[in-house]
């Protein structure tokens, strides 16, 4: 449904059914003990939205309490070396949510004296800040009527007003923003912005939403067609490709295993990752090539599968003994570490997972 479909009359009517039972029920039932709303500063709502993207609430909340703890202020956080920020973020996944922390912190600091932008203009303007999240830090931190739209509000619009059409195409999106606007109370706007994110997260679901408990039911045009289950439309799924990677374990009787940094840009940009290859080249060929080391003995550690938005990683891990001859082992941007510095470092969720079989193989064969 468009929103010139609905009289004039009949709009503003679902318009004043909204925000006000939505603020009701928030008052009874919405979530007001999450860390980075006591206190609700401008620097604790920005990291917390952006960790919130793309992941859940109950996975941020001991991440942002670490990161909080490491870094309780905006000038800590500017100054904080990259790789210690990416240890943190371990985990988490999508890194350059991180890389793009620090560089608004820099920013902030440098430009704006450290004072958070509570213009939504600028807030756009920096590092890892779309509209939507914007909005939610001007709305949350500052108490500006500025509405948001996550998957959450897109999902809640499109079954209340039946909007047709997936939420991510142009004019549909345009339509979700000029409805969002429009519901967008000109008070308590913290409390409105919080509320349709819990909505969304407990009752407005994906899966199985809880009409029944849904203080917007009465009036939402899905749920009164029965449609609740149609919306919003989904877009066409694509089988996601599969690539196959062996990951190489070199370790040596210093029990220390050798780590590369990973380029900036691209695939788990910024973070350590032990060296990998692709299928069909031979593994004792790719050692002797990249690192000069011959005679070897493989073994495999474990089989890992992972997946990223747009592909499915299929994982061979295998261990390397280096002797000491081959210690001089360096090559795109890699060194040596001990395995009690790994917890400093950043470290690829397979790095990490690979890491742990590693220790609990070599226990094992100690025992």
């Amino acid at each position: 449904m468009k929103i010139h479909d609905l009289n004039s009359k009949a709009f503003e009517a679902l318009q004043q059914e909204f925000s006000g039972p939505l603020l009701r029920w928030f008052d009874s039932h919405g979530r007001k003990d999450l860390p980075w709303q006591n206190p609700r500063t401008p620097y604790q709502v920005w990291v917390s939205e952006i960790m919130l993207q793309q992941t859940q609430v109950k996975t941020v909340i001991p991440y942002f309490h670490r990161f909080m703890q490491r870094f309780p202020s905006l000038w800590h956080l500017a100054q904080a070396p990259e790789d210690e920020v990416l240890s943190l973020w371990s985990g988490l996944g999508y890194y350059s949510r991180a890389r793009n922390l620090i560089k608004t912190a820099k920013i902030i600091c440098d430009e704006h004296q450290g004072v958070f932008p509570n213009d939504v203009n600028l807030l756009i303007g920096l590092p890892g800040i779309g509209a939507s999240t914007a909005a939610a830090i001007a709305s949350q931190a500052f108490g500006l009527p500025t509405a948001i739209l996550d998957g959450n509000v897109k999902r809640i619009l499109c079954r209340y007003f039946m909007v047709n059409g997936f939420p991510e195409q142009s004019s549909v999106k345009k339509q979700l923003w000029e409805l969002a606007n429009q519901c967008m109370p000109l008070s308590r706007c913290a409390d409105y912005t919080q509320a349709i994110m819990d909505l969304g997260a407990t009752c407005c679901t994906p899966k199985n939403p809880g009409c029944n408990l849904c203080p917007l039911s009465p009036s939402c045009l899905a749920h009164l067609k029965g449609t609740v289950a149609s919306y919003p439309f989904k877009k066409v799924k694509k089988t996601k490709p599969v690539e196959v990677r062996h990951f190489l374990l070199l370790y040596n009787e210093d029990g220390k295993i050798y780590l590369e940094k990973r380029p900036p840009a691209g695939l788990w940009g910024g973070l350590w990752c032990m060296p990998m290859m692709e299928q069909g080249l031979a593994p004792e060929a790719y050692l002797l090539q990249h690192y000069d080391l011959k005679s070897i003995q493989l073994e495999e550690v474990v089989r890992l599968k992972h997946s990223f938005s747009h592909f499915h990683l299929h994982i061979t891990a295998l261990a390397v003994l280096v002797s000491p001859s081959g210690n001089a082992v360096h090559e795109n941007n890699g060194n040596w570490f001990h395995l009690n510095q790994i917890n400093q470092l950043g470290l690829a969720k397979p790095t990490m997972s690979i890491i742990k079989c590693f220790e609990e193989k070599q226990r094992i064969v100690s025992e």
